[in-house]
């Protein structure tokens, strides 16, 4: 039997207690074996830290398909989050989350539940080895784990048109920007760059880009700038050598860090970290590959990293280090899974098992060509501020200001006139005059154009009449307005499915203009 093969598939059906007969004085970790090729990775991967002497314990819970399969939609037990929380530190093969309605991502939900706000994933070319375009690639994606349209609040509105919230708060912001700047000074890089699309979400994408302009100056030795993430993804594909590191909202981030990975030369060389104030998870960014599940055949090199990575966030750094080294030797004298194997480049071609194995025979040496790492100190910063929640800031003025109304109206010829003459009427006594109308965000009342597509989905601004009369924006009016306003909708049969309150802070607007408006 193989090193590689020593956490045999036989002891993933054992308890925990019977797996970890190591001391307890041994730091003990959560390891999920996952789904398809999981379990072949996750123990090449362990059997290298045995030998490389992390000096671990491992504490084993079964996740995704068996558990799904089930009936538990979240694709974990509840006993346990009790070992996660335990042992704060989680080493996480790939599983499988069943498609449709119903079941949610574990990933996601992992993140959020454990307060994981940083997800960390280096991505680094090792040309001329592994095939990149980018020879010199050396790029760290820093992404927001926690907010953005991942809070997976969805609604289905009318028979034409969904929502998806995106919710980004400022404690979000504060914890990532600087999170990202910590990681640049803690780790010898020179640049933070920001992706945003605050030209477009000028609210939420703007409260991160604001954020992290009043943050920056904290930093006066590292370089910073910031990029729309069009053009900053596109440059990114195109002159990577540009960026150093990039901190960026969830859903960007969640994109681009993929794309970074394979132009540097492949999804299956990358792993990342998700870090939290209490609680950390490390896994490939690949999937569980179901299709090549069971065949030796999988590359446990995404894995292998992650866990260097937990290696430097358990205060292990010569492990680490040392496990890295003897992985960048292997790749460099040759010896590559199927997924890398090039007959130019490549001296063999092996297994999951035979690769670890690889990596095992070389932990006393370092790579000749490919630039050796050195681990001193952790990347991660033992405490991140969040200066809006330990010095609260004085809070501004909130004053309510209008309403928008949404409506499900499908009147045959969808004739934004005649819904706007209806409302008119309706809302005349409530105090409330109506200001605006559009779909999907496109002004098409008052002054709106024929050619603009409507569906059934309306967006109806209400404000007070004083304002609407006078151009103002800082006339206040009253709940109750709203609610009377709410109440002549519904006699006259028109079907609210939502409202948003509009205010004001400090005098500002704290919504937007429709476009076009």
């Amino acid at each position: 039997m193989t090193a590689a093969l020593k956490h045999s598939l036989a002891d993933l059906e054992a308890p925990a207690s019977l797996l970890s007969d190591q001391p307890q004085t041994r730091t003990r970790i959560a390891v999920a074996y996952g789904d398809g090729i999981g379990p072949e990775i996750m123990a090449a991967t362990l059997s290298i830290l045995d030998l490389a002497g992390a000096d671990l314990g491992y504490d084993t819970i079964e996740i995704g398909e068996k558990v799904y399969e089930r009936g538990v939609s979240a694709g974990i037990e509840p006993e346990s989050w009790d070992t996660l929380r335990a042992n704060k530190v989680f080493l996480k093969a790939p599983i499988t989350t069943p498609q449709g309605g119903g079941f949610k991502s574990l990933n996601v939900t992992t993140r959020k539940t454990l307060g994981l706000y940083a997800n960390v994933r280096p991505c680094v070319a090792y040309t001329p080895f592994v095939a990149s375009k980018h020879p010199g690639m050396d790029v760290v994606i820093v992404r927001e784990n926690e907010e953005d349209t991942y809070g997976g609040i969805e609604h289905r509105q009318t028979s034409e048109v969904t929502q998806c919230l995106k919710l980004i708060s400022r404690p979000g912001c504060e914890k990532i920007v600087r999170y990202a700047f910590e990681y640049a000074r803690s780790t010898g890089r020179k640049r933070v760059s920001c992706f945003t699309k605050d030209n477009i979400m000028k609210a939420t994408d703007g409260l991160f880009h604001q954020v992290f302009d009043e943050i920056a100056p904290e930093y006066p030795e590292i370089e910073h700038d910031h990029w729309i993430i069009d053009i900053g993804a596109a440059m990114l594909a195109d002159q990577p050598e540009r960026f150093d590191v990039i901190v960026t909202p969830n859903l960007y981030g969640d994109i681009i860090s993929d794309i970074a990975a394979q132009i540097a030369g492949s999804v299956g060389l990358c792993g990342t970290s998700n870090i939290g104030e209490d609680c950390a998870m490390f896994e490939a960014i690949h999937g569980s590959a179901p299709d090549i599940a069971g065949q030796d055949v999988a590359n446990p090199s995404g894995l292998i990293l992650a866990a260097v990575q937990m290696l430097v966030h358990l205060g292990k750094p010569d492990v680490a280090e040392r496990i890295h080294n003897a992985l960048l030797a292997t790749i460099e004298d040759g010896i590559h899974t199927p997924d890398l194997y090039d007959p130019d480049v490549s001296q063999l071609k092996v297994g999951t098992a035979e690769f670890a194995d690889a990596v095992i025979d070389r932990l006393d040496l370092k790579p000749r060509q490919l630039k050796a790492v050195q681990y001193h100190t952790a990347p991660e910063p033992a405490e991140v501020k969040v200066l809006s929640r330990k010095v609260p800031p004085s809070k501004p003025f909130k004053q309510l200001v209008g309403v928008d109304v949404f409506l499900d109206w499908d009147e045959p010829r969808r004739d934004p006139q005649r819904l706007a003459a209806r409302l008119k009427y309706v809302s005349q006594s409530s105090g409330l005059e109506l200001q605006m109308i559009t779909n999907r965000g496109v002004k098409v009342w008052p002054s709106g154009f024929p050619e603009t597509f409507c569906t059934d989905h309306w967006r109806c601004r209400f404000v007070p009449r004083q304002a609407h009369e006078k151009f103002e924006q800082d006339v206040s009016t009253t709940p109750k307005q709203l609610i009377l306003l709410l109440t002549h909708l519904d006699n006259h049969g028109l079907d609210v499915i939502k409202t948003e309150n509009l205010y004001t802070f400090d005098g500002k607007p704290g919504y937007s203009l429709g476009q076009g408006q």
